[in-house]
């Protein structure tokens, strides 16, 4: 129980984030589905366009003010083009996986275009998680080269691996913390 609970207390913000960035995602999938589906007529791959442009938006509103609110960005025209343009690369991957079902001579069929949705939004989340973390929402105090805030895990103070297992025996039978002071062997038995 202790390493799930050590687990979460290190990848406890990447959780967090995670969770609202899948949030938000799930409703711009929504949006995707039904515009997808109820323009289907006008083309499969007009449909998934102006699916995904509103899509976008209502993703791009809901990572800025809510998912990577935390996180600052080099500016509201640099953050949008970014989040633009990566998510036109996630459109190319819904073209990649509509065009897949064509090579195979299932295209025609809405079971497999909406198959193809399902592929190309899973391959299409992992990808934006990770762009957009990297070049539009970055920590506040990431520089280049430098990593981001959110992104480092605490590390523990250093301390002697034997004197880590003196520590730990002792909370486990419950005797006094152990003395981080060295003991001198002269004079350890003179009185003051």
């Amino acid at each position: 129980m202790d390493s799930v609970r050590g687990a979460y207390q290190r990848f406890r913000h990447l959780i967090h984030e995670g969770a609202k960035f899948l949030t938000i995602g799930l409703i711009g999938t929504i949006v995707t589905f039904v515009v997808a589906n109820a323009l289907h007529s006008l083309g499969k791959y007009l449909a998934v366009t102006i699916a995904t442009v509103l899509a976008t938006v209502v993703t791009y509103l809901g990572n800025r003010y809510w998912t990577f609110r935390h996180r600052q960005g080099q500016g509201t025209a640099r953050d949008s083009t970014m989040f633009f343009v990566l998510n036109g690369i996630g459109l190319l991957i819904y073209y990649g996986c509509i065009g897949l079902t064509d090579l195979a001579g299932l295209g025609s069929s809405r079971i497999w275009y909406n198959a193809a949705l399902v592929v190309g939004t899973g391959l299409g989340t992992l990808f934006r998680f990770w762009s957009y973390r990297k070049w539009v929402w970055t920590a506040k105090d990431a520089g280049p080269g430098t990593p981001a805030e959110a992104d480092r895990q605490p590390q523990p103070p250093h301390q002697d691996p034997l004197e880590a297992k003196a520590q730990d025996l002792a909370a486990v039978l419950g005797a006094a913390p152990v003395s981080h002071e060295p003991v001198s062997t002269s004079g350890a038995h003179r009185r003051p």
